[in-house]
């Protein structure tokens, strides 16, 4: 009994530190938003969209990037903003405090359009924060996705936070700024899009060099880890199975079945049916990783059963989670 009470505290005791450290230290004003401008990627919607929004509320200056600049997100972003007076520290859109630019963050150009863009228009505060928000999402075994659709989602997920963040550092190094990237809790573990459960631990890993490396320059890195939010984001349409079976190769309809193609369809189709419908809670642990003092360097925002998820991929040797999942995933035999 006092063997697994022991055991028990040892385990929660990484949890427990953390909020005992922060307890004790001095309280602390959040930093006033007037004056400091944020960059963030993947504003035609889900939380890019909201947190655009939000930061433009609270006196941030907001540069918005949008992959369609033209598109529905883009205006209903400005409309949602209001009118602004132009130039100056009031509020409002185009030349005022929040400013939609085009941002594929997969091309060089583009990323060296917003910094000329940012440069010209910086408030009087400087730069604080760069948001990588923008990436993508899909479903399959590794065995159904050409390697163009891992070049694809590399280049966006992985590499276009590269790209913003070398192009910002400078500029972040010298106002001391904050880095928020957008990771995911698959980070940890997959349940049937491993393309991009491999991209968000990709992130964490740099993540993990890059905040060590920019604590001696005063600048905070921290990653935000959601749930699944695909009702509120449509970052993941539903799946087709009809669809994913004949986009097969004939090797692969040679090991698989239509039957095993469909239940597995079915069981992600239930988990997306099952996420949260709004992105607020994500978007208030972003606008906390910005402006609060002393800013986490990651927020967790999932439900329980996520969370004791990556909990147990953590504490648990990778059997067990392997054993969890394999039951979980699939009933269906291939012969």
């Amino acid at each position: 009994m006092w063997e697994a009470a022991a055991l028990l505290l040892l385990l929660l005791l990484p949890l427990a530190l953390p909020l005992a450290l922060r307890a004790r230290l001095p309280r602390q004003a959040a930093l006033r938003p007037a004056g400091r401008a944020v960059l963030i990627t993947g504003c035609d919607s889900g939380f890019g969209h909201l947190l655009a929004l939000r930061l433009h509320r609270l006196g941030f200056t907001v540069f918005a990037g949008c992959l369609r600049p033209g598109g529905e997100g883009a205006r209903r972003l400005l409309r949602e903003a209001g009118p602004g007076p132009g130039p100056g520290p009031g509020p409002g859109p185009g030349p005022g405090r929040l400013r939609v630019l085009p941002l594929d963050v997969t091309r060089e150009r583009d990323v060296a359009a917003a910094k000329e863009l940012v440069l010209s228009h910086l408030p009087e505060t400087g730069f604080w924060g760069l948001v990588n928000n923008a990436g993508i999402s899909t479903f399959g075994e590794t065995g159904w996705l050409p390697m163009e659709k891992y070049e694809k989602f590399v280049d966006v997920n992985l590499l276009g936070c590269i790209r913003t963040t070398l192009a910002f550092l400078p500029l972040l190094r010298k106002y001391k700024g904050r880095m928020v990237f957008m990771s995911s809790v698959t980070a940890y573990f997959t349940v049937g899009n491993g393309i991009y459960s491999m991209t968000k631990a990709a992130i964490e890993k740099f993540c993990d060099a890059l905040r060590l490396e920019m604590k001696k320059f005063g600048v905070r890195v921290c990653v935000i880890q959601p749930g699944n939010y695909a009702r509120s984001t449509n970052i993941q349409p539903p799946v087709d199975a009809e669809q994913i079976w004949n986009e097969l190769s004939e090797e692969e309809k040679a090991v698989y079945n239509k039957e095993y193609v469909q239940e597995r369809s079915d069981f992600f189709n239930n988990i997306l049916n099952e996420g949260c419908t709004t992105g607020h809670e994500v978007v208030d642990a972003m606008v906390d990783a910005l402006i609060s003092p002393a800013p986490k360097a990651r927020y967790m925002v999932a439900k329980l059963k996520e969370k004791l998820l990556v909990f147990l991929c953590t504490v648990f040797p990778t059997v067990v989670m392997d054993s969890i999942l394999s039951f979980a995933l699939s009933k269906v035999k291939l012969t």
